[in-house]
Formats: C-alpha cells, structure tokens, sequence
C-alpha cells in the first residue's frame, strides 16, 4: 500500500513539474507568432462583442511591438512603457497615425491570459475598446521562458 501511494505521489510531482516546464520551454518563432495571431483574434472578437469595428494588422505597427517585447526579454528596458514616445514618433512618420495606445504584459502562457489581464485592467481594456482601427501584437520570450507581450493600437 505504502508502494502505491508513493508512486501516486512521485507521479503526481513528476507531473505538475512537467507541465510547469513547459510552458517555461523554449517557443519557436512559429509558436510564438501563432500565439500573436490568436492575441489579435481575441481582441477583435472581444471588440465584436462591443460592437466596435475590427483592428486591421499593419506591418509597420508589429516592427515597432515586437522590438518593444525583444527589449524587455533581453533586459534591454524594464517591463514596462519605455520608449514608448520613440514608438509614436517612428510611426507617425511611416503609418502617419493621429493617436495611439499600448498594451504590455509579461509572464502569461498563452494568448487568452494575455488578453484576460489586459481586460481585468481599466487602463488596457480601455485601450481595447478604444477609437483605434490599425494593430499589432509582438511577442518575445525571455531567457527564463517568460513571453512579453506588447500590443500598440493606433488611429490612422
């Protein structure tokens, strides 16, 4: 009996520390921009359900967002806001946008997560659902295996 009920245990530990590794794992770039996308699905199917309009994806927007989240996962920048008036002023120029927001977070494991502690937030969600019709999402993966996550919003 004591056998069993050991082995129930080790499986158990051996388990839980299983899962907990691999979301800690190395992401491939695949992953990581299949998790990008759900993230911009969400946010547009949470937007539907305001009745507000879809966000458009823009190439120039995702340079800016996915060199904001590779800052933080290298400790380039805090996890935080940093530079985000260099990110307005590069794109002002190249997507000529009239206002624009931003969304960061770090240590959620999948897309959902992402946008559930953004919308949990007065401040985020209100970026969510804010007058915004171009965006992008972009994620990079510390060497601890947190994500970052950085989402900009902009008006053109």
């Amino acid at each position: 009996m004591q056998r069993i009920l050991l082995f129930f245990i080790i499986s158990a530990v051996t388990f839980s520390s299983s899962m907990r590794l691999g979301f800690s794992q190395t992401q491939s770039e695949d992953s990581i921009k299949k998790i990008e996308k759900q993230v911009l699905n969400l946010v547009n199917k949470y937007r539907s359900m305001k009745d507000l309009p879809a966000l458009t994806y823009n190439d120039n927007i995702y340079i800016e967002a996915k060199k904001h989240s590779q800052n933080m996962a290298e400790g380039k920048t805090p996890f935080s806001h940093d530079g985000f008036d260099g990110r307005w002023d590069r794109l002002l120029k190249s997507v000529k946008g009239s206002s624009m927001a931003e969304n960061v977070a770090m240590g959620q494991e999948t897309a959902q997560e992402a946008l559930d502690s953004w919308l949990s937030s007065k401040g985020h969600r209100e970026n969510i659902e804010g007058k915004f019709n171009l965006t992008a999402i972009g994620i990079a993966q510390g060497a601890d295996g947190d994500l970052y996550f950085t989402q900009i919003f902009l008006l053109k």
